[in-house]
């Protein structure tokens, strides 16, 4: 095979190079933003548009301190954390029970979990707000949680259910053999042999519940108590003024936790999202 040139070698770093810049910018502007004095998303000094010029950390005092950041964060894991529970625990049971038995139903069950699959979220605002108005848990984080968990329980449990099929189901079956019951087979064998599965099932989970902010808006309009960080830091804009150095912090701070979420379940990921992608 012929080797590449010297030129169409530089070429390609210079494409490559390019294209990590355009991806890693728009982070290090929202960087540089949070660091610039006052609350200025722009500046005319061309050099600080690119490097930190100017550097201060008060918009990071003023958001963690003069806000009620805490709180919103406070709420914003509570959320996350029980939606990726439930999320977890639902769509593993429900994508099992898919994978393994056959029963009355089961077709029509999948095609009509894929066909609210096509519909947009937001579609089921009114009715889902109506629903748990009925139930009293409108304007809780609750009904939030429970939107969420049921919100992400079918693409979750189509990608479940798709990597329990590559599962060869003699392994439980061996176990059956053995003594173990149903329950334990699913427990004891299933569930650690569908780790990357769970792992990414646990991170969709969890962004569901820490990054929306729709419904959040609409379910805690004027309770700023029980406000999430989506919701928390939009409120900041006042009537004249857009603290841009605030949401910039603020849209940092947020990061963070997802940051850490996604590094923990990293090695697990790939597998998780390919094998769960078979024809069910």
């Amino acid at each position: 095979m012929r080797r590449p040139s010297r030129l169409t070698l530089v070429l390609l770093y210079l494409v490559l190079i390019i294209a990590v810049f355009i991806a890693i910018y728009p982070i290090w502007f929202v960087f540089l933003a949070a660091l610039r004095p006052g609350q200025r998303l722009l500046t005319l000094n061309l050099v600080g548009m690119f490097l930190p010029v100017e550097v201060t950390w008060e918009n990071f005092h003023a958001i963690l301190f003069d806000m009620p950041f805490l709180t919103w964060l406070k709420n914003s894991l509570f959320i996350a954390t029980l939606t990726t529970v439930f999320c977890v625990s639902l769509a593993t049971t429900g994508a099992f029970a898919f994978s393994r038995f056959q029963f009355k139903g089961r077709e029509t069950a999948l095609i009509l979990l894929l066909a609210i699959q096509s519909f947009p979220g937001i579609l089921a605002l009114v009715p889902i707000a109506q629903i748990l108005r009925s139930l009293g848990l409108f304007g809780t984080h609750w009904g939030l949680i429970l939107a969420y968990s049921t919100g992400t329980l079918v693409f979750t449990t189509w990608n479940l259910k798709g990597y329990f099929d590559t599962i060869p189901i003699e392994i439980e079956e061996a176990a059956l053999i053995d003594g173990a019951t149903p329950l334990q087979a699913f427990l004891q064998i299933g569930l650690p042999l569908a780790r990357p599965a769970l792992a990414v099932t646990a991170l969709f989970g969890f962004l569901a519940g820490w990054n929306e902010y729709i419904m959040a808006e609409v379910m805690l309009v004027g309770k700023e108590e029980m406000f999430t960080l989506p919701v928390g830091l939009t409120h900041l804009a006042q009537d004249m003024e857009i603290p841009w150095g605030l949401f910039a912090a603020g849209a940092l701070l947020i990061s963070v936790p997802t940051l850490l979420v996604f590094l923990s379940l990293q090695r697990y990921l790939e597998s998780g999202l390919t094998l769960g992608g078979v024809k069910g």
